[in-house]
């Protein structure tokens, strides 16, 4: 595609999430004022993920590699480069969860409605709303939402992309709370949209997810915190350079 026909793209990708948020917003809404709720706010929001990438002609394919318990709850650490990216996770799980994510979501129109409700909204800058925001964090948890957190705390600046050094907060939270480490590698997500597609744009295609085995915590103290990082960091590494070369 050329770059006018991908930023067009992109650009109808983008209206098309706002637009199946502003059609099912008064169930959202609804959903969104008890956190008894919320696993049915996740429901709507997997049906507005789903309908905005498949008629921009966006699906995504799911590899295990092995059977998780759904039954469990997971902090999922994922690498991030795309804006398809909260969407391909959201459609991967399949029990409660929420996502912590950047401050300024706080302000976006249609993505407002989950973080001042289910999700987290963090300044990565401000040691006092990163603290708070782990603590929000270790509440839902041990209430049974799985936590999803990009651990890079933001969409890298290369291109093509390789992954940046994880923050350590996560994995000091999964130890303290014994809590395994769901890794996901998303493989080629950016291929289709880097970053928010707009100076790029975007094409149709599929997004390949790769959900590794759990990551064990039970018998890690706070000390392992560095290590289990970077065990981490290795295995979505690994995945996502082996991936780029086929």
């Amino acid at each position: 595609m050329k770059i006018t026909l991908k930023k067009l793209h992109a650009k109808f990708y983008k209206y098309s999430v706002g637009f199946f948020i502003g059609v099912f917003y008064l169930p959202l809404f609804y959903f969104s004022r008890k956190p008894s709720r919320y696993p049915t706010m996740n429901i709507f929001r997997k049906i507005c993920g789903f309908l905005s990438s498949s008629i921009s002609g966006i699906f995504y394919k799911i590899v295990f590699e092995q059977n998780i318990d759904w039954t469990q709850t997971y902090i999922v650490c994922a690498n991030h480069t795309s804006g398809l990216d909260v969407t391909a996770i959201t459609m991967t799980l399949k029990n409660n969860f929420h996502f912590m994510g950047k401050e300024e979501l706080m302000s976006n129109w249609f993505l407002s409605i989950f973080f001042k409700t289910i999700d987290i909204p963090v300044n990565r800058d401000s040691n006092i709303s990163s603290f708070k925001a782990f603590k929000k964090a270790a509440e839902n948890l041990q209430a049974g939402r799985t936590l999803v957190i990009f651990p890079e705390g933001k969409i890298p600046e290369d291109y093509p992309p390789k992954l940046n050094p994880f923050k350590k907060g996560p994995f000091r939270l999964a130890i303290e709370l014994k809590i395994p480490i769901l890794p996901v590698t998303l493989i080629n997500n950016w291929k289709l949209l880097w970053d928010t597609g707009m100076e790029l744009g975007s094409n149709p295609g599929v997004c390949d997810i790769y959900v590794h085995a759990p990551v064990e915590t039970a018998d890690l103290t706070i000390d392992d915190a560095e290590e289990l990082r970077d065990k981490v960091f290795n295995i979505i590494n690994q995945k996502f350079i082996s991936s780029q070369a086929k």
